[in-house]
């Protein structure tokens, strides 16, 4: 019931409301059975519209990463997936503007107060890898490639946005190295 009332507070936050384009509409999902995390940096203009987290062409890479349907994704019981910001932040110069610090500060310790069954993290992007590593994190890539450093708590992951193709034909070893152990671990904590 705790993380009910939590979540719902937090679909109805308003604490950076003046500081958004678009009406807020917190976008996450969670149960406290879930024992895979995925951390995202926060939602797109297409998540904004529908209220589903990833329901966007990177939310596609990312499930065929993981090399979960639609169906396991979603499935709360499962898996939970709290961004970094709840809300769309606006557009960048070259995209999506960060998100808003306010969500971390204000709902993040809160929120896994309240998931105790949680066994993996995915950080997707270096926002949430800088937030959950602090000063172990470099850069993206640095991270990335040092992924075996974080286990068994954490794996780090570039962002799955078509905006990446570049990123991941230059770092080939990701798709050979890293997908085939995060499926494997993801595909077993889960089923």
């Amino acid at each position: 019931m705790a993380l009910e009332r939590l979540l719902n507070d937090i679909r109805h936050c308003r604490i950076c409301e003046g500081s958004l384009p678009l009406e807020p509409r917190p976008v996450l999902s969670a149960a406290e059975t879930a024992t895979l995390l995925i951390v995202g940096q926060a939602p797109g203009t297409r998540v904004h519209e529908t209220g589903i987290p990833w329901n966007d062409p990177s939310g596609d890479r990312l499930r065929q990463w993981l090399e979960l349907d639609k169906s396991v994704f979603y499935d709360t019981r499962r898996i939970a997936i709290l961004s970094m910001g709840f809300c769309y932040p606006g557009k960048g110069k070259s995209g999506d503007l960060p998100p808003r610090p306010e969500c971390a500060y204000h709902w993040r310790e809160k929120l896994h107060r309240q998931l105790p069954n949680i066994r993996l993290t995915l950080l997707i992007g270096q926002y949430a890898q800088r937030y959950y590593l602090a000063e172990r994190f470099t850069s993206l890539t640095e991270t990335v490639r040092a992924w075996q450093a974080f286990q068994p708590d954490y794996i780090p992951l570039p962002h799955p946005s078509p905006r990446n193709n570049i990123w991941l034909r230059r770092n080939e070893w990701f798709a050979q190295e890293l997908l085939p152990v995060l499926k494997k671990q993801v595909h077993q904590l889960i089923k």
